[in-house]
């Protein structure tokens, strides 16, 4: 640690570790690391990386302001927090004279607001990526209903349900993930991960949205739907500890997650679901999972990381791999479509079946605009994200669907 001469103020600035320093306690950040090292075998110690934890600009003005000064700097640390931390983490920063430990607060602590805020909040949940749960209403357009207002209404609610669950998750994959996030270029922006909002909040908050959405599927909407959710959380969380850290099976694990949401919507409306249906959603978000994978690749391979990326069993080599297989998945699933469409069982729900084969040149270009999008480094969102956002997307989507609409 360095040393500043005392100056004409012999003062000290005392600087509380945690109130100070980190807006919110160490302990809910120890065990969230704790319980991230039992699923990640590169990282058999649950330590904390110091370098990458939200230290407050408003303190480390403060200190400099008061080094500039020849004043003293004192680290002080609550009895209870572990020492070693506290330790290295004034040894990262280099800017403290002494380390204390003591139960007693200093009679004037700086004082450092919470961003609690509804913005925070909808970041953390991901509202944006609510979009997904859209899928829900796959089934509701296969079946020709969309105008049924009954189902429409208990789409609704399924879609409710869907989303709280997910953001349940979403929520406790960035506790996981703390670490990992803190490296990444964006992910650090994160709520949690930036400090933003207090981790304990965060442990508040995901079992009470797990609750709630499992609380209203089982009130309002068949059983068949709570069992898919439960299917979509308990895989979900699975992903979250270890499939996305395993090859090939975190995006086939990705493809299964999107996929379930065709499945909930079946389940919630009580409609069938095709083979091809289905089979054509498999393919499909495979692909765009591979999308996603390839994105973080580049983006690493673009900062110069050579090695596998942070948390994920891939490096920047596998990036061709990726891409073939990934545009490989997607024009199969242009394959399932055109086999649908030449099901006896198709044609016949239709006045002028003919037409629906423009849906698949509008398919192909579709996907192969993704992939070269993302090839180029221009996709920065989950690829279905990106698609509910992207003017051209948007007109692909409605001219796919004006396709079936104009053969009905």
């Amino acid at each position: 640690m360095g040393h500043n001469p005392v100056g004409k103020n012999d003062a000290p600035l005392i600087i509380e570790l945690e109130g100070d320093l980190l807006r919110f306690g160490l302990k809910y950040e120890q065990w969230m690391a704790q319980i991230a090292s039992y699923t990640d075998v590169e990282k058999p110690s649950a330590a904390i990386d110091v370098t990458v934890l939200p230290y407050a600009n408003s303190a480390l003005q403060k200190i400099e302001s008061a080094r500039k000064e020849g004043m003293q700097v004192i680290l002080n640390a609550n009895t209870n927090v572990d020492q070693d931390l506290t330790r290295r983490i004034a040894a990262h920063l280099n800017l403290f004279d002494h380390v204390q430990f003591a139960m007693q607060q200093p009679s004037a602590p700086v004082t450092i607001p919470i961003a609690n805020t509804l913005k925070n909040w909808a970041l953390a949940f991901r509202l944006h990526q609510w979009v997904k749960n859209c899928l829900i209403f796959v089934p509701l357009v296969a079946a020709h209903r969309l105008t049924d207002v009954t189902l429409l209404a208990q789409g609704m609610l399924a879609f409710l349900c869907f989303g709280l669950c997910a953001s349940s998750v979403y929520i406790l994959n960035d506790l996981l993930d703390l670490t990992d996030d803190r490296h990444h270029k964006a992910k650090r922006h994160r709520p949690f991960a930036s400090g933003a909002l207090a981790i304990r909040s965060g442990l508040i908050a995901f079992p009470m949205l797990l609750v709630l959405a499992f609380s209203l599927a089982l009130i309002s909407l068949p059983w068949t739907f709570a069992a898919v959710l439960g299917t979509y959380y308990v895989l979900t969380l699975l992903y979250s500890l270890l499939l996305k850290r395993l090859m090939a099976l975190d995006v086939i694990a990705l493809a299964m997650l999107y996929t379930l949401r065709v499945f909930a919507g079946g389940a919630a409306l009580q409609l069938t679901l095709t083979f091809w249906l289905l089979a054509f959603a498999m393919f499909l978000f495979l692909s765009l999972a591979l999308a996603k994978r390839f994105a973080e690749l580049r983006d690493a391979l673009e900062r110069g990381r050579t090695g596998k990326t942070r948390g994920r069993d891939y490096d920047p080599h596998d990036l061709e791999m990726i891409a073939s297989l990934g545009a490989a998945a997607g024009y199969q699933s242009v394959m399932v479509l055109a086999l649908y469409l030449r099901e006896q069982s198709t044609i016949t729900l239709y006045a002028n079946p003919d037409v629906m084969w423009l849906a698949c040149p509008i398919l192909l270009f579709w996907i192969t605009r993704v992939w070269m999008l993302t090839h180029r480094g221009q996709m920065h969102e989950d690829p279905v994200v990106f698609a509910a956002r992207d003017w051209i997307s948007q007109i692909a989507g409605v001219l796919f669907g004006l396709t079936f609409l104009a053969a009905s």
